[in-house]
C-alpha cells in the first residue's frame, strides 16, 4: 500500500509471467546453476563429494529468512551474486567451499537470463496460438457477411467482416513464426569465466582442453540447451535480447493495429469489444460504452514497442568484453517486456472471445454507399441491353450528383436507386436492379479467401499447439 508497485505484476500481468520474473524464480535459479556445475565438475574428476551436490540439491528453493540473509549481505558487500553465494554456503555448509568454483558473476546472471528469455517465450506462445484460434473462428463465421471497406478511412469497395479478420490473423502468424524462431535460435552462454577465454577453468583441470569443452557443454546440456554460444566475453552478446525483444515489440505492434481497427469500429457500431452488464463506461456519460479494453491494448502496445529500444541502445554500448551499464537497465526492460506481452495477448484472446457485430448496422451503412458503387454494373447491364455506354455513363453521373447531394447538403439517404426507377432510361434493368445490388455480389473472393487462408496457412501454423489448445479457458481480466 505504502511502497510503488509495477501495474504490469499488480494489476494486470499472469501468475506464471509474474512468477517468472520474480526474486525467488531468479535466486532459485542461480541455485540450480550452481548445482548443475557442481554436478558436471564431479563428473569431470573435480573433488566435489555427494554430500555437497545433495545439500544443494536439497536447498534450491530460497525462504523469507534465507532472502533477509542475501540482502544484508547483499548491504555489506555491494554484490548481488556473492551474496546469494554466502546464503546458499549456510543451507549447504558441506557446498559451501565449492559453490561458484571457477565461475563468474555472469554465469548465473546470464544463463539465468537465457532461461528466462526461453520460458517466457514458452509462456507466450501458446496464448498467441489461442488468440490466434479464437480469431480464425470469429473469421470463419463471419467469412461472407459483406461490409464496407475503408482505405483513407473512407468508403472503399465491399469485403467482408471475416475477410477483415484474417488481416489481423496474418499478422498474428507472422509474429507467431517470429516467436518460434527466436525460441528456436535460443542458446545458452554455458561456462565461459571472466573474460570468455575459460581461464578458471583450464586452470582448474590442470591445462585439459578437452575437459573445459566437455564441462561447457554438459552444464549446457543439464539445462536443455541445444548449444551453447561458442564465443563470448564476460556476457553473451546483447544482440541476443535484441534478437528476443524486437519479435515482441513488433507483436505490439500488430495488436496496437487490431485493436485500433476494432475501436473504429465501435465508433461506427459496426463492431464492438466485450461489454459486461455492470460494466460502466464513463463515469459521466451513462450512456456510453467505450473501448476500454482495446484502449489498454494500445496503450501497452506502445510501451511494448518503446522497450525495444532499450535493448537496441544496451547492445551498442557494450565495451570490449562487457560495461556494467547494462545491468540495471535489462533487469527492468527484460521483464516489462514480457509482462507487457502477456497481459496484451491475455487482453486479445478476452476481447475475440466475446467481439459483437451488428449485421444490420453494417447492413444501413452497405446501403448508404453501395448504390454508387453499384453505377458499374449498371452501366454494363444497360449496355448488355443494347443501350450506349457514354449516353448511360452521362445519365447515371447527373443522377448520382443530385443524389449525393441530397447526401451532403441535406443530410438525407441516398435516393440514387429510387431516382433510377424513376428515370425511363433505366427502364431495360429495372428488373435487375435488386440482384445488381446484392452485397454478396460485390465483396469478390473474400469468403474463398477465408477459407483457403485458414485451411493452408493457419491450421498448419497451430498443429504444434493442438493439444495446449485443448485445455486453454476463457480469458477473464480482473480489472
Amino acid at each position: 500500500m505504502d511502497t510503488y508497485q509495477t501495474p504490469l505484476s499488480s494489476r494486470y500481468a499472469s501468475k506464471e509471467m509474474s512468477k517468472l520474473f520474480s526474486s525467488s524464480t531468479r535466486f532459485g535459479t542461480w541455485r540450480k546453476l550452481w548445482l548443475n556445475l557442481a554436478i558436471a565438475e564431479q563428473e569431470l574428476g573435480l573433488p566435489i563429494s555427494d554430500a555437497a551436490i545433495e545439500q544443494m540439491r536439497a536447498n534450491l528453493e530460497l525462504d523469507e529468512a534465507q532472502m533477509k540473509v542475501a540482502a544484508e549481505e547483499e548491504k555489506k558487500r555491494r554484490h548481488d551474486v556473492m551474496a546469494h553465494v554466502h546464503t546458499f554456503g549456510t543451507v549447504a555448509p558441506e557446498a559451501a567451499g565449492i559453490i561458484h568454483l571457477g565461475a563468474t558473476s555472469c554465469y548465473v546472471t546470464d544463463n539465468a537470463d537465457l532461461i528466462f528469455l526461453r520460458e517466457g517465450l514458452d509462456i507466450l506462445l501458446p496464448k498467441l496460438a489461442t488468440v490466434i484460434s479464437r480469431l480464425t473462428d470469429f473469421a470463419k463465421q463471419y467469412r461472407d457477411l459483406p461490409t464496407l471497406g475503408f482505405t483513407h478511412f473512407q468508403p472503399a469497395q465491399l469485403t467482408t467482416v471475416g475477410k477483415r479478420a484474417t488481416l489481423w490473423i496474418q499478422e498474428l502468424l507472422w509474429d507467431l513464426r517470429n516467436l518460434e524462431r527466436a525460441r528456436a535460435d535460443l542458446g545458452f552462454r554455458g561456462v565461459k569465466g571472466t573474460t570468455g577465454t575459460q581461464a578458471s577453468f583450464l586452470t582448474l583441470f590442470d591445462g585439459d582442453d578437452e575437459k573445459v569443452e566437455a564441462l561447457d557443454k554438459r552444464v549446457t546440456e543439464l539445462f536443455g540447451f541445444p548449444y551453447a554460444y561458442p564465443v563470448t566475453g564476460q556476457t553473451y552478446s546483447r544482440k541476443i535480447d535484441i534478437d528476443v525483444l524486437g519479435p515482441l515489440s513488433s507483436f505490439g505492434a500488430t495488436v496496437h493495429k487490431i485493436c485500433t481497427d476494432i475501436r473504429l469500429l465501435a465508433n461506427l457500431k459496426e463492431i464492438e469489444e466485450p461489454f459486461e452488464k455492470d460494466q460502466i463506461g464513463s463515469s459521466a456519460m451513462a450512456y456510453k460504452r467505450n473501448p476500454m479494453r482495446c484502449e489498454r491494448a494500445c496503450s501497452l502496445s506502445r510501451h511494448l514497442m518503446a522497450i525495444y529500444q532499450n535493448t537496441l541502445m544496451t547492445a551498442s554500448v557494450q565495451w570490449l568484453e562487457r560495461t556494467l551499464d547494462d545491468s540495471a537497465n535489462r533487469r527492468v526492460t527484460i521483464p516489462e517486456a514480457f509482462l507487457t506481452a502477456d497481459i496484451l495477448l491475455t487482453t486479445l484472446q478476452n476481447i475475440s472471445e466475446g467481439m459483437v457485430v451488428y449485421p444490420s448496422v453494417i447492413a444501413r451503412r452497405i446501403s448508404q454507399e453501395l448504390p454508387f458503387m453499384a453505377t458499374e454494373n449498371i452501366i454494363m447491364a444497360v449496355v448488355k441491353a443494347g443501350g450506349d455506354r457514354q449516353e448511360c455513363h452521362e445519365q447515371i453521373r447527373v443522377l448520382s450528383h443530385q443524389a449525393g447531394a441530397v447526401v451532403k447538403e441535406q443530410g438525407g439517404e441516398n435516393d440514387l436507386i429510387e431516382r433510377v426507377r424513376k428515370n425511363e432510361y433505366f427502364k431495360p434493368v429495372w428488373d435487375q436492379l435488386d440482384s445488381l445490388l446484392d452485397p454478396k455480389t460485390f465483396v469478390g473472393r473474400a469468403p474463398q479467401q477465408v477459407d483457403k487462408f485458414t485451411k493452408e496457412w493457419v491450421e498448419p501454423a497451430l498443429q504444434p499447439y493442438v493439444e495446449a489448445l485443448k485445455s486453454v479457458k476463457t480469458a477473464e481480466l480482473s480489472v
